[in-house]
């Protein structure tokens, strides 16, 4: 949480940087996504190992932590997609950086799933096929650009 507000407090008072680095932006939601699935996981697993009242307990902690992480974790892909859009139009030249386009969302999926799933929400099972058809098509763009980069040679230039 507090590399998120240090990231949060760069961009409130600079630009989002180099063309480059705005892909970085997206791991924010790792740790975000992450802690959604960790959290409805243990909600669940709750019920073999703890004791009645405490196994309730780790459910709804799940439910109570999970929707409103969520929430900020999909304002934050909003907020990325959007520095990365704007980006792009003026050239979001291809690195190795894209590959953060991949694993944070990824996590996303996870979460959404786990949220999902405690809350019997349909909006939240939708979403979280939209989310893994945008991380799809994230690995499928990233790999295709990386092995192209690899080939040509243009990926890895010496220093």
């Amino acid at each position: 949480m507090i590399i998120i507000t240090q990231v949060w407090a760069r961009l409130v008072t600079h630009k989002p940087g180099a063309a480059v680095m705005v892909p970085t932006l997206w791991i924010v939601l790792g740790p975000l996504g992450q802690s959604v699935t960790a959290a409805g996981n243990l909600g669940t697993q709750a019920a073999h190992v703890l004791p009645a009242p405490y196994a309730a307990g780790a459910a709804v902690f799940a439910l109570l932590y999970g929707v409103p992480t969520w929430g900020f974790a999909m304002m934050w892909l909003a907020l990325a997609a959007a520095i990365t859009v704007r980006t792009a139009r003026r050239g979001l030249p291809f690195a190795l950086t894209w590959w953060s386009f991949t694993f944070p969302v990824g996590t996303c999926v996870t979460g959404t799933i786990a949220v999902a799933a405690r809350s019997q929400a349909d909006a939240l099972r939708v979403a979280s096929v939209v989310l893994f058809a945008l991380l799809l098509a994230a690995w499928l763009i990233v790999a295709a650009r990386t092995v192209a980069g690899s080939v040509s040679g243009r990926l890895f230039k010496p220093i």
